[in-house]
């Protein structure tokens, strides 16, 4: 649900995401909350009650476009998930606890944010991707789309593709190398070209630890609980 549709358009035109759409393991559909607007001249915004900077979104466009949502694809109890400042802040757990949900419903605000009625009505979930704002919903239902898309099956070519990546056990990724084995004087650690599955698995293990240590001392204090 969003005030700008355009703005999913091409993201989902691209790469994976558009891959996955034409395999039919991901169904994403993009509402215009304005098109719901009982308004004549479609405005889906007032000045808030109490006074203040900016405007809010009104309930009815949002509660409109969530009843259409659900009628026309027949959908019961979906996860309605508000990307706000306000929210929980997203991770990988969360991603993964999303990828195993059948029907999802991203809510973009914009402006001050929406009417709060709204929220207390149809939304299950509130997040955050970071301490930080911006003009609106769409960029973080975008990397919502992304993080959870890719952890369908099938969405990769690969399982391992994502299962060995940051996050996981709450360590940050190692290091990656490809050819050439040398590079401006830089050369491939030598236990990648051992050919030791036990000893890279190793050399793998103690690098993520390392740089968990480095830049997320947070992460590796769960990591070595």
């Amino acid at each position: 649900m969003t005030l700008f549709p355009d703005i999913f358009h091409s993201y989902m035109n691209e790469s994976i995401m558009k891959k996955a759409v034409d395999k039919n393991l991901i169904e994403i559909n993009i509402y215009n909350i304005r098109d719901f607007s009982n308004n004549k001249h479609k405005k889906v915004d007032d000045y808030p009650f109490g006074g203040g900077a900016g405007m809010v979104m009104t309930p009815q466009p949002i509660y409109d476009t969530y009843k259409y949502i659900i009628e026309k694809n027949n959908i019961k109890d979906p996860r309605v998930i508000y990307l706000t400042p306000k929210g929980k802040v997203y991770n990988q757990y969360i991603a993964t606890s999303f990828s195993k949900t059948d029907d999802i419903i991203l809510l973009c605000g914009h402006y001050e944010g929406i009417d709060q009625r709204i929220i207390d009505l149809i939304v299950t979930d509130e997040i955050s991707i970071g301490d930080f704002v911006l003009t609106g919903g769409e960029l973080p239902s975008l990397i919502l789309i992304d993080s959870i898309s890719r952890l369908i099956p099938g969405v990769l070519n690969q399982s391992a593709s994502f299962e060995e990546e940051s996050f996981k056990d709450n360590l940050l990724e190692y290091p990656h190398y490809t050819r050439p084995r040398e590079f401006m004087n830089i050369k491939v650690p030598d236990v990648l070209l051992s050919g030791n599955h036990k000893n890279i698995e190793s050399w793998r293990r103690e690098e993520s630890l390392k740089i968990t240590k480095e830049r997320r001392p947070d992460l590796y204090k769960k990591a070595c609980k």
